[in-house]
């Protein structure tokens, strides 16, 4: 969505881990070690083996970590006068003290397990790469299991998407291509189109 609107409405697109542009010889191992876990690992399938616990702790260290780092990219980003969007890390808390209702969209899937079961499905670079470095383990099948059980884990304080405070639209049409309705959906409610 945040390519497509991107192309639609001629503005900056900042995909997932936008904040990768930061050099990674600044990152500070001891400042940053959750983004700087890459460069410290014995190899992918060290990361692979993480348990869903380890794995959520570590999501959540990278995204607090990527917190300056991502408003300090959009500050400069947006010094150009052209809108920028971005799939982002910044956690809702700190988004409510820097943005506003119709700036920020939150995206869902139902049921939550789709991402266990249909993460793969979708061509891109980053997953073809993830599946090659999980066939080169020893057990690839019992890696895709524990990779797959990460998004199905459950911390104790887990945010409730829903109730941020933000706009949410939720995906749960599979099956068929839904990428116009929602991007009309996300156009409307960024004020980039006029509601009917």
């Amino acid at each position: 969505m945040v390519r497509m609107l991107a192309q639609r409405y001629d503005m900056i697109h900042c995909g997932e881990n936008y904040h990768d542009v930061f050099p990674r010889n600044k990152l500070s191992r001891w400042k940053q070690p959750g983004l700087c876990y890459f460069d410290t690992m014995s190899g992918w399938s060290e990361w692979l083996h993480m348990t869903p616990e380890e794995h959520w702790n570590w999501t959540c260290q990278v995204s607090m970590e990527c917190v300056e780092i991502e408003i300090l990219e959009l500050i400069r980003l947006a010094a150009s006068g052209k809108k920028v969007i971005v799939d982002t890390n910044i956690p809702p808390d700190v988004l409510r003290e820097i943005s506003a209702y119709n700036r920020v969209a939150i995206m869902l899937c139902d049921p939550p397990d789709i991402c266990a079961t249909r993460f793969f499905d979708r061509e891109d670079p980053d997953k073809k790469f993830m599946m090659e470095q999980i066939q080169l383990c020893p057990d690839p099948e019992a890696t895709l299991q524990n990779f797959n059980s990460w998004a199905l884990y459950h911390p104790p304080l887990e945010i409730d998407w829903e109730h941020t405070g933000f706009f949410t639209y939720t995906r749960s049409d599979f099956e068929n291509d839904t990428r116009e309705e929602v991007l009309s959906i996300l156009a409307k409610h960024f004020g980039l189109e006029k509601a009917k």
